[in-house]
């Protein structure tokens, strides 16, 4: 098999783009920011469901999530809902893998040089740094890969339907009324798979639902701020395809 026509070069593009930001959403995810502090303004005191203090704590994840929504609904315009379902079940499984291989990797035994290492003038211990990064919690991945397969199957089929009922027309609707509800359902499952159920946590429901809320806020307005990026892809889309190959591909991905 090549990829000499130009839309099998764009699927394969697309895919191996929604791969690897699905991967890097993993990895550095395990890092949290202060949206507040990277603005440069005071961090704000909510309260919600009688918890008390809360702010834009999130996780550096959410720097790629939105490109891979983007990513979801380029393909889903164009090549269906059956392929992004495929590709979605295939990245979960790659993450999944990429865990396993990790966890090997944290069992290896280090070498005596490289463990105390000075950097920026502070003594770091290099495997326990390793360890603290790329040693998530069980709970934390299970949560993270059941929310991102729950996110992608209701997105693609939120848009989809969209699509099946206004056509051509009103991209932005499918497309930010899919990544707000799947954005909703991602935020919920995560954090209560990750820190509800999980045993070395004990969160109540309350403390659940008010940072579920508060990371949901974040997204909805990013997922609203990212739809003039989906139009700007899809004209180069279009561009690169040719006016006939794109209206061929997105009437073949409405029936698919």
């Amino acid at each position: 098999m090549t990829f000499k026509s130009a839309e099998s070069r764009l699927l394969l593009i697309l895919a191996t783009f929604f791969v690897c930001n699905a991967l890097l959403s993993e990895f550095i995810g395990v890092k949290i920011f202060t949206v507040e502090g990277s603005l440069g303004i005071n961090k704000l005191d909510i309260d919600l469901f009688g918890v008390p203090g809360l702010s834009f704590n999130m996780s550096a994840g959410v720097l790629t999530w939105p490109l891979v929504f983007i990513s979801t609904d380029i393909i889903n315009e164009y090549f269906g809902l059956k392929q992004v379902r495929f590709l979605s079940l295939l990245t979960a499984i790659l993450i999944a893998y990429a865990f396993l291989i990790i966890a090997f990797a944290l069992q290896l035994v280090p070498a005596d040089f490289w463990i105390n290492q000075e950097i920026d003038g502070s003594t770091l211990n290099m495997n326990l740094a390793f360890a603290g990064i790329f040693g998530q919690g069980m709970w934390i991945i299970v949560g993270s890969i059941i929310a991102f397969l729950f996110g992608q199957l209701i997105d693609v089929l939120i848009f989809h339907r969209i699509k099946r009922i206004t056509g051509e027309k009103s991209l932005w609707l499918r497309a930010t009324g899919s990544t707000v509800v799947s954005q909703f359902v991602d935020s919920f499952v995560v954090i209560f798979i990750a820190f509800y159920l999980n045993p070395q946590y004990h969160w109540s429901w309350k403390m659940v639902a008010a940072i579920g809320l508060v990371n949901y806020s974040y997204k909805f307005v990013v997922a609203l701020l990212m739809t003039p990026v989906l139009y700007i892809v899809h004209s180069v889309v279009d561009r690169v395809l040719g006016k006939e190959v794109s209206h061929k591909l997105r009437a073949e991905a409405i029936s698919a």
